[in-house]
């Protein structure tokens, strides 16, 4: 199959693209603004139906804080080199926007079983001996229950 990496996705497929995982879903606004805002996105598609096969983000702050998010391939595609090559992308548009002497630290959150995949590209696990569990929430709207 030919593919085709692009830098755009558009809020429907990103939400079904996340379907297609059994990821949450959010509403279509909300799912606008996290494309809209973020600094890098990387999507393999299929070059005869355009449709997505894999995608990534990269959040950056412009600083020294990056963050890598929604690696998603869609089950039929897993295991054929997709998520490595949006991971690759990822990773080398980061590089390209350091300057000479800057430090970036590139962090993500693994689904569960896929430390392995990350430890590829250098990615440590937490907690270690220098560092403490990485954590999250949830944050609902005053209208959630």
């Amino acid at each position: 199959m030919d593919y085709e990496i692009t830098n755009t996705i558009t809020p429907e497929e990103y939400l079904e693209m996340r379907t297609s995982v059994g990821w949450s879903i959010f509403p279509l606004e909300q799912a606008a603004n996290g494309l809209e805002h973020t600094a890098h996105i990387c999507c393999i598609r299929n070059k005869e139906n355009g449709q997505p096969l894999a995608m990534g983000r990269m959040l950056w702050d412009h600083g020294y804080t990056a963050y890598v998010s929604d690696i998603i391939v869609r089950p039929d595609f897993q295991g054929q080199g997709f998520g490595r090559m949006v991971m690759n992308d990822l990773m080398a548009y980061i590089k390209s926007v350091m300057k000479s002497g800057y430090r970036i630290m590139v962090s993500l959150k693994a689904a569960k079983g896929k430390e392995g995949f990350y430890k590829k590209f250098g990615f440590i696990e937490r907690p270690n001996e220098d560092f403490g569990p990485g954590m999250h929430q949830w944050i609902n709207s005053e209208e959630e229950t």
